[in-house]
């Protein structure tokens, strides 16, 4: 039981940990974008593979997959979208600048995205993003206040975000946790009794 809880908790806080270091740190590309793969992706991914592909004794084709892995991946995925979020916040919190930015180019579409430059013709990068800023009234040749990262990384925003993600991160993790042991303990058990079932024959 305990390898299962430890070897999701090791997904399950590697994909917020990675996540939030590359705009806190921030880690810049190609290793910002290796690490988020890492996180939204691959961690998820392990916390089902790993118990799976640990039943040495069941062929593969014969293997099965405990429902309760269901948790340990959307969970992941979740916790490396707002470890992100978090590491953005902490990002501009440390190194962000306020300044008058202008809209050269809005990109209109699910969700709408802003070009902008400094005042000095610098372009801030990432692009605004609807949900922090460039909101549907919002022009090309407008002029907004914007706090961006100079390294960046970390997503600019026209306001200071001030959510806490804490606790959302610990009640995610404390479920991919749960589950996962859960699964784990179920993967483990169908491996000890197929093992029996062969003594037997």
């Amino acid at each position: 039981m305990i390898r299962w809880s430890l070897c999701t908790l090791a997904c399950a806080g590697g994909s917020a940990g990675l996540a939030w270091l590359v705009p806190a740190a921030p880690l810049p590309n190609p290793f910002g974008g290796a690490a988020l793969v890492l996180a939204w992706f691959v961690l998820p991914l392990a916390a089902v593979l790993v118990p799976v592909l640990w039943l040495r004794r069941v062929p593969v084709r014969r293997r099965k997959v405990a429902w309760q892995f269901l948790v340990p991946v959307v969970a992941g995925v979740a916790l490396g979208t707002i470890g992100k979020q978090a590491g953005d916040q902490d990002g501009l919190a440390d190194r962000g600048r306020w300044t008058e930015a202008v809209v050269v180019h809005k990109e209109e579409g699910k969700t709408d995205k802003c070009l902008v430059r400094e005042s000095a013709g610098r372009a801030i990068w990432p692009s605004l993003s609807e949900e922090d800023g460039c909101r549907e009234s919002v022009s090309e040749g407008d002029t907004l206040r914007v706090r961006y990262d100079p390294e960046g990384v970390a997503r600019p925003v026209d306001a200071v975000d001030t959510i806490s993600y804490g606790e959302l991160l610990t009640y995610l993790i404390v479920a991919a946790v749960a589950m996962g042991t859960w699964g784990g303990v179920r993967q483990s058990r169908w491996d000890r009794e197929y093992d029996a079932r062969g003594e037997r024959g």
